[in-house]
């Protein structure tokens, strides 16, 4: 997962670029990078680490022009170089900076086509760069020395003749302007909004609309599946759709973890549709357990504190927060191995023992992954004098890997992979395993906009919206993602335990 941002502004774009990239920061913390241009010239700073780390004064200043294009990034094949930090670059046509959100199912057939049949080199690993060349290609292809708005629909009509999978992007073309469009599908998400002043008019775009909101601009819509817009460096708004027929189906996967809760995707608030995940997960717990006796509802911070909170006020429980979160360790499950995924939930995570003692405890996530973090949060609550611990996902079991640019693990490293729920249970040590229902959670999150009428849910029932992922595809991504692989990849192989794994 990634976040993107680009913007053309009244005055300097670097301090709204970085602005926009620390409300992003939970998309992706492996690395940041801008791009910014003065209408001649591309001025770039990109590097692994966090926000603030990446850009010190010395290296604002020198990010010159009143448009840009930003990204935070998180590597869904565990590489963490710093070559694979984004924006990338290309010279030939005209100057092009591109970042990405998501993730090219095709890339290695189009990595082939690229050196092949259009004379592109691909530098890195990183499908961005694929994506990168194949919009620049298309671009070269028109053949003119000055473009305008429709010689760029008509690249990223190519771009969506050629490209599978998921997408989102934010591109600059020098001397021009901005251009965002998104995948067929629209998995991930991409918004764009306005800010009117006495100078005239500023446009922003970005993964999510708290991005809008803090910067000031007042969100206009949702990039549409298929669609590109472009702002020229002047200011002019462009938007046009570039497939024949899309099939609008956004990750839910979003709205369960990744979003942040003041966020709108896609017309849909995801703090309401978290409050309709508890309300459902409360609901299915009546079923099936009405005489629950549970005590108190605990939130594994800090995702899933929106829907523990609406299921305890349903269930007629207490709400409590049982657990101090550590707010300087990174999101568990994009670890690269399993030994420093488990050392990392005990820095991360601190039980308050008064409650938990003597009491049976509800605990509320937002999913459930590699089990890693359930497993020893169940084992904090137990330790802290917990008579019976039961524990609620409030999305679906996982039992299949994303393909769209989550960096879920190999499927053989997924808990519920092969597993019934009473195994998974086991697995984990709780009194009591309680998983959403499929149907409740797509209820939830369409209730926000109706028009939805598909999302993609692959992670839970192993249907890939783009119709191309097979097991050779499948097999291949969990050569790639499996730890010995992510290990070897960053040279951490003595800190990888397999037997564990899981």
């Amino acid at each position: 997962m990634c976040g993107i941002a680009g913007i053309v502004s009244s005055d300097d774009a670097n301090q709204e670029l970085y602005e926009a990239l620390t409300v992003l920061q939970h998309r992706g913390q492996d690395a940041a990078g801008i791009v910014t241009s003065d209408g001649l010239h591309f001025y770039l700073r990109k590097d692994s680490g966090l926000v603030r780390d990446v850009f010190q004064t010395r290296h604002m200043v020198t990010l010159k022009g009143r448009m840009g294009i930003a990204h935070v990034r998180y590597p869904t094949a565990g590489c963490t170089s710093s070559a694979e930090a984004q924006p990338f670059y290309v010279n030939s046509p005209f100057g092009i900076s591109l970042a990405h959100n998501g993730n090219l199912t095709n890339a290695e057939a189009l990595k082939h086509e690229l050196f092949v049949q259009d004379q592109r080199h691909i530098n890195t690993e990183s499908d961005s760069e694929v994506l990168l060349n194949v919009f620049a290609h298309e671009l070269h292809e028109i053949g003119k020395l000055k473009i305008t708005p429709e010689d760029v629909f008509r690249a990223v009509e190519g771009v969506h003749r050629r490209c599978r999978g998921a997408y989102s992007v934010v591109a600059m073309i020098a001397g021009f302007g901005i251009i965002g469009f998104r995948d067929p599908y629209g998995i991930r998400p991409l918004v764009f909004g306005e800010r009117v002043h006495e100078r005239g008019r500023d446009y922003l775009m970005a993964s999510e609309s708290v991005a809008l909101d803090v910067l000031g601009f007042r969100r206009l819509r949702d990039v549409q599946p298929g669609e590109a817009v472009i702002i020229e460096q002047s200011g002019q708004l462009h938007t046009r759709s570039c497939v024949d027929q899309a099939r609008f189906s956004p990750c839910i996967f979003e709205y369960v973890y990744f979003a942040r809760p003041d966020s709108w995707i896609d017309d849909v608030s995801v703090y309401r549709a978290r409050l309709r995940m508890g309300d459902r997960l409360a609901e299915k717990i009546l079923r099936n357990k009405p005489d629950h006796g549970i005590d108190v509802v605990i939130p594994i911070p800090d995702t899933s504190r929106t829907s523990a909170l609406q299921l305890a006020n349903r269930l007629g429980v207490k709400y409590r927060e049982g657990f101090i979160k550590n707010r300087y360790i990174g999101r568990t499950f994009i670890m690269p191995g399993q030994q420093l995924r488990k050392k990392s939930v005990r820095q991360k995570l601190n039980a308050i023992d008064l409650e938990f003692r003597d009491k049976t405890v509800l605990l509320v996530d937002d999913s459930i992954v590699r089990g890693t973090t359930s497993m020893q949060i169940i084992q904090m609550a137990r330790d802290a004098g917990a008579r019976r611990v039961y524990f609620a996902s409030a999305s679906p079991p996982v039992r299949y890997p994303n393909v769209y640019g989550i960096d879920m693990p190999a499927a053989e490293e997924l808990i519920a992979y092969g597993r019934s729920d009473e195994e998974v249970e086991r697995e984990l040590g709780a009194d009591w395993l309680i998983y959403q229902e499929l149907d409740d959670l797509i209820e939830a999150v369409q209730k926000g906009n109706p028009q939805i009428t598909r999302f993609d849910t692959s992670c839970f029932n192993g249907e890939y919206v783009t119709g191309d992922v097979d097991q050779a595809y499948l097999d291949r991504l969990s050569h790639r993602r499996n730890d010995q692989a992510k290990a070897k990849r960053s040279g951490q192989g003595s800190m990888i335990d397999l037997h564990n794994a899981g």
